[in-house]
């Protein structure tokens, strides 16, 4: 079996259902994001040196597959709402990792600047683009797409672990974090 079909030439694809929409709509726009968070929260597992860490990482990798399954599959008149298999569960434990990671910082006085250790960097790419899918999601569901809650919140609360992880990342590493220190009017003329 050849990996290319050369079907998607013509900037169309086909959906879970077999559907075919162009590369460009928002549901693919969607679940294109949250493969490219897998994808970045892959690397960033790479660079971690926590096994905790790793765990929890490939836990978020396996739920980031649920979502994109649960985005890449359009409704139907049959189907009007495509259930999303992200529980209660799911989002308990997202929380206990970031109330369980936040527990370990120092009290944050100031915003922070991304960097630090390259796996605290990766972090906050990782935070960016859970941003950016939350919003990718949110737009679809404007579009009159039910979108599920519980997915939504989801990705919500996984950009403040991710938030938090850089910072545990750089405590790990004995990496300082850089605080924001807004520029004075007189410092920029």
């Amino acid at each position: 079996m050849k990996i290319y079909t050369k079907t998607g030439d013509a900037g169309m694809t086909s959906l879970a259902s077999g559907q075919r929409v162009s590369k460009t709509c928002s549901r693919i726009e969607a679940y294109g994001t949250i493969d490219e968070l897998n994808a970045q929260t892959g690397l960033l597992i790479t660079y971690c040196k926590d096994e905790n860490d790793k765990k929890n990482l490939t836990r978020i990798q396996n739920i980031l597959f649920i979502i994109g399954g649960y985005l890449a599959t359009e409704p139907s008149p049959e189907r009007p709402f495509v259930p999303c298999s992200i529980t209660d569960n799911d989002l308990q434990e997202i929380e206990q990792l970031i109330d369980a990671i936040t527990a370990q910082l120092p009290q944050l006085h100031s915003f922070i600047l991304p960097g630090g250790c390259r796996a605290a960097a990766i972090c906050h790419i990782c935070r960016t683009i859970c941003r950016r899918a939350e919003r990718c999601m949110l737009n679809l569901a404007k579009e009159n797409t039910a979108i599920s809650p519980s997915a939504l919140a989801y990705i919500n609360r996984l950009s403040d672990y991710f938030f938090v992880l850089s910072r545990k990342l750089n405590l790990d590493e004995q990496q300082p974090e850089v605080c924001w220190t807004p520029a004075s009017s007189s410092s920029t003329q």
